[in-house]
């Protein structure tokens, strides 16, 4: 049986550069930042090799920074280094990551999708946007789209046709446009 370490210690192991830190937060958090990974990329190499790269980063980073909340923290971080993964594969390749060209019709054009998510007045509206949402479909949104799970195991797992969530996930996404233009910031 494995012992889940607490968040608070792992944190600790880092700081006091505790090589088992990394251990520890492949046991507790591996499978979620390799599905966030691959909702990004659809490879299982390039996730992997994120993954990899995650907790290299977390490793430079703790200290000087402590996250308050480890699990996202390490989550931004993957998902932060899959998209750069996959701008630069879609920069050699032009095709692929459906999940980001889907997402990129409501976030504006000329900048990347990780720039313009850095922008404070955008992450602002999509927050505020967010929390107007029902639960459920505030919910369904972030799975989608911040953990990457695919149409196929959020119909499985709510017992809901997959194209009726596909309409659902685009009204969502055509609200977030319209907010998005409400407020001023352009496609």
């Amino acid at each position: 049986m494995v012992i889940i370490m607490d968040d608070i210690k792992i944190i600790e192991l880092y700081e006091n550069r505790d090589q088992q830190a990394v251990v520890e937060s492949q046991i507790k958090y591996g499978k979620l930042l390799y599905s966030i990974s691959y909702g990004v990329l659809s490879n299982r190499m390039d996730s992997e090799e994120c993954v990899n790269d995650t907790y290299l980063n977390t490793w430079n980073s703790i200290p000087p920074q402590k996250p308050q909340n480890l699990m996202a923290y390490l989550g931004r971080i993957v998902r932060n280094l899959s998209i750069d993964k996959w701008h630069k594969e879609r920069s050699k390749k032009r095709g692929g990551g459906y999940l980001l060209t889907e997402l990129s019709d409501c976030i504006p054009s000329g900048s990347s999708v990780e720039g313009a998510i850095e922008n404070n007045k955008l992450s602002e509206v999509i927050e505020k946007w967010l929390n107007s949402l029902p639960q459920d479909e505030r919910v369904l949104f972030m799975r989608r789209y911040w953990f990457g799970e695919s149409l196929d195991s959020l119909a499985k797992e709510t017992e809901t046709p997959a194209n009726n969530l596909a309409v659902r996930i685009f009204r969502l996404r055509k609200k977030l446009k319209l907010t998005l233009e409400k407020e001023g910031i352009s496609l």
